[in-house]
């Protein structure tokens, strides 16, 4: 990926994507920028915490505990936020080959990922939760990359169910994000209405009254 880090104060209009992995990867916007090229909003691992927060995805407790990991380990954390933005960048680039249904996945994006779960099934311990087993992980086995564990196991279980005719992409200006159309009419074009869907609006109004006048 290439564009710049910028510091960015998540808000739940930024959790459009209608599943915690798309979300996270969706912490890169303006991925069809161009020449400008995307932003990336993970400037650290404060700020990979507080998005956690933000999907209300993860315990309070245990972001609490990764919280002091990281101050207590900084250069470890730094390590575990460089591991967040490979999977993300990893699963942008096989989502969205499979959006466009490419013939061939990425083969790298693929390795990153399968890399990534690997990782995190060796911290894993399978459970059976109302007659459900699944794996899980946690921040005693996984410490600083807790996180990056979770998101890779629930990955995993999104690409084999991954819903691809309700799957787009954002055609918004600056844009680009990911995100599943779970509209019962399912026509869903943008990310956001209130946001993209506005804005291109917008635009289009403005050119007619330019042409108009």
């Amino acid at each position: 990926m290439t564009g710049t880090i910028e510091a960015h104060t998540f808000r739940p209009r930024d959790l459009v994507g209608g599943h915690l992995v798309v979300d996270l990867v969706n912490t890169v916007t303006a991925r069809d920028a161009e020449p400008t090229g995307s932003i990336d909003w993970l400037d650290g691992y404060p700020r990979l915490l507080q998005w956690a927060a933000l999907t209300g995805q993860f315990d309070p407790a245990d972001l609490t505990a990764l919280q002091r990991l990281a101050e207590a380990e900084p250069d470890s954390a730094a390590i575990a936020l460089a591991h967040s933005r490979e999977l993300r960048e990893a699963l942008h680039a096989l989502i969205t080959a499979l959006i466009h249904q490419d013939a061939t996945a990425p083969a790298e994006a693929v390795d990153q990922v399968e890399k990534h779960w690997k990782r995190a099934a060796a911290h894993a311990r399978l459970t059976v939760h109302r007659q459900t087993p699944q794996f899980q992980v946690g921040v005693e086995t996984s410490g600083l990359e807790y996180l990056n564990h979770e998101l890779a196991l629930r990955a995993y279980d999104l690409l084999r169910s991954l819903p691809l005719e309700r799957t787009r992409v954002c055609p918004g200006p600056r844009c680009g994000w990911v995100f599943i159309d779970s509209s019962r009419a399912g026509r869903r074009r943008w990310c956001d209405m209130g946001t993209c869907g506005n804005s291109v609006k917008g635009r289009a109004h403005y050119q007619r009254k330019r042409q108009g006048g």
